[in-house]
C-alpha cells in the first residue's frame, strides 16, 4: 500500500509542470557573496525561477534558450539589505510636514509612504521592519507590496509605538489643549500600568502589527523636555513584552539611557532601538538575554542638523545634541564588545528615505568591519525579523533577494550608497543604476 502511495506521489511529482524557461532568470555575477560573513566567490551564475533561487553554481552557466540572462558579470552580487527600524511614511521635508500636519488627510500621507517605498527599495533595502506607522496604512502598504500591487520592499510592521501617557509617544504631546484632547480621546498606544499596557498590546496585535514596539525611555523627536532617560516601570514593560510572545509577536523598546536599557532587556525584550547610553554592565546584559542592539546611527547627526535649522520643535534640540555628542563613542563600545548581537538599523525617516546605506560608513568609522556591517543588514537582521529561512543569505529555496555593486563593498563600505541591480522576489526593479518599468509585465 505504502509503495502505491509512493508511486503515485512520484508520479504526481514527475508532472506537475517546471517553471516556464521565460520565468527563468540566469545571472552572471562577477563576484558572488553568497553568505555574508564568509568569504565571497568569485564568477559565479545564480539561476532564479518563481522568486527563489534553485541554483548557485561556480561560472557562468549558459543559460538555456528562453530564459533571461542578467549579466552582473563586472560586478558585485550580494542579498537584498534588511533595515530593521524605519518610519516610511515619515515625511522628508521636516519643515512642510509640520506646518502642513492640520491639512494633510491620510491619502496625502499615503502617497509620501509610496514614493519613500520605492526609494527605498530602489537603494537595495529589500526588507525593512517599520516601527511606528498608522496601523490601517502600513498594513495596506504591507500587503499591497506582498501582493504585487505596490512597489516596494517586504514590510514587518508594528503599528503605534507604544507609550505611556506623557512619554515619548504620546501624540498629545506638545499639541493646544482642543486638539491635545481630541488625540487622547481616539488614542489606542498610550498606556499606563501593566492591565492597561497589555491591553494597548492587544490592540496593536489586532489593527495587524507583527511585531511589537514600546518607548522604554523619552525620546529625540518627541515635543516634550523630558530627557532621554527612563519612563516605564518595570511590571509596564514586562506585561507589553510578555504580551507580545503571548500573540507569538516579537517585542523591542525604544530605549536611550542606561536605565531604561537595562529594564527592557530585563523585561525580556527581543531588541533595543538605538541604546545609546551604554557601558560594560549592560552590554553583559545584552550578551546574557541575546538581545539584538540596533545602533541607528545616522538619526541623531540628521536631527540635530534639523533642529538647529528649525526643522524640528525647540524641545528637541538639547536632546539631540546629547544624543549625537555621545553616541558615536558609544557605538565603538558597542561594536567592539564581544557577543553582542547587532542588526542594522536606521531609523530612516528622521534621516531621508533612499539614504539608509550611510548608516554603514558610520559603523565602519566607529571600528566595525565592512564584513560584519553587511552581516547586521542581511544574516543577523534576518535572524532578528525571524526570517532566516527566506532571507539573508543566496542559496537555494530562499527568496530571490539580490542587489549588485559595481566594486566590492568589502573594500569600500561606501559602494552599498551606490547599488546598480536591485531584484525583489525575482522581478527586476533596477538594472545599470537605473529604474526598470513596473509592474514588469
Amino acid at each position: 500500500m505504502l509503495r502505491s502511495v509512493a508511486r503515485v506521489l512520484v508520479g504526481l511529482c514527475l508532472l506537475a509542470p517546471a517553471p516556464a524557461l521565460a520565468d527563468q532568470a540566469y545571472i552572471h555575477a562577477g563576484a558572488l557573496l553568497d553568505r555574508p560573513g564568509q568569504a565571497p566567490r568569485g564568477a559565479s551564475t545564480l539561476v532564479v525561477a518563481d522568486g527563489k533561487i534553485v541554483q548557485v553554481a561556480e561560472g557562468h552557466l549558459p543559460a538555456p534558450a528562453g530564459a533571461r540572462l542578467i549579466d552582473l558579470s563586472t560586478q558585485f552580487v550580494l542579498p537584498g539589505l534588511i533595515d530593521s527600524h524605519v518610519h516610511i511614511f515619515s515625511d522628508d521635508d521636516k519643515v512642510a510636514s509640520r506646518l502642513e500636519a492640520m491639512t494633510r488627510d491620510a491619502e496625502d500621507r499615503f502617497v509620501i509612504g509610496l514614493d519613500n517605498a520605492r526609494r527605498t527599495l530602489a537603494a537595495g533595502f529589500t526588507t525593512i521592519r517599520d516601527l511606528g506607522s498608522d496601523p490601517p496604512a502600513i498594513t495596506a502598504l504591507r500587503d499591497g507590496v506582498e501582493k504585487g500591487l505596490v512597489e516596494g520592499p517586504t514590510i514587518v510592521n508594528a503599528g503605534r509605538m507604544i507609550s505611556i501617557s506623557g512619554g515619548h509617544g504620546d501624540g498629545a504631546n506638545g499639541l493646544a489643549r482642543d486638539y491635545a484632547a481630541l488625540e487622547r480621546e481616539h488614542a489606542v498606544n498610550t498606556c499606563d500600568g501593566p492591565e492597561d499596557c497589555r491591553r494597548a498590546v492587544r490592540i496593536q496585535v489586532s489593527q495587524g502589527a507583527q511585531v511589537i514596539k514600546f518607548a522604554a525611555t523619552g525620546g529625540v523627536l518627541s515635543n516634550v523636555a523630558g530627557g532621554l532617560g527612563r519612563q516605564m516601570f518595570d511590571d509596564e514593560m514586562k506585561a507589553i513584552v510578555e504580551t507580545a510572545h503571548a500573540f507569538g509577536r516579537k517585542a523591542t523598546a525604544h530605549a536611550h539611557g542606561k536605565d531604561g536599557i537595562m529594564a527592557a532587556l530585563r523585561a525580556g525584550v527581543d531588541s533595543v532601538e538605538h541604546a545609546t547610553f551604554t557601558d560594560p554592565e549592560s552590554l553583559a546584559l545584552f550578551r546574557q538575554t541575546g538581545a539584538y542592539l540596533v545602533p541607528t546611527m545616522i538619526a541623531p547627526e540628521a536631527a540635530v542638523q534639523q533642529a538647529r535649522a528649525g526643522e524640528r520643535p525647540p524641545a528637541v534640540l538639547a536632546k539631540a545634541e546629547e544624543a549625537a555628542r555621545i553616541a558615536f563613542a558609544e557605538h565603538i563600545d558597542q561594536f567592539a564588545a564581544p557577543g553582542v548581537k547587532i542588526a542594522f538599523g536606521t531609523d530612516t525617516g528622521v534621516s531621508a528615505h533612499g539614504d539608509n546605506a550611510t548608516e554603514f560608513k558610520m559603523m565602519v568609522d566607529a571600528g566595525m568591519t565592512p564584513a560584519r556591517a553587511i552581516r547586521t543588514a542581511t544574516v543577523d537582521a534576518a535572524d532578528l525579523l525571524g526570517l532566516s529561512s527566506s532571507l539573508g543569505t543566496l542559496e537555494p529555496g530562499k527568496s530571490a533577494d539580490i542587489i549588485a555593486v559595481a566594486q566590492s563593498p568589502l573594500e569600500d563600505i561606501t559602494e552599498l550608497e551606490r547599488v546598480r541591480f536591485v531584484m525583489r522576489r525575482g522581478v527586476v526593479h533596477k538594472l545599470d543604476g537605473a529604474r526598470q518599468p513596473w509592474p514588469a509585465d
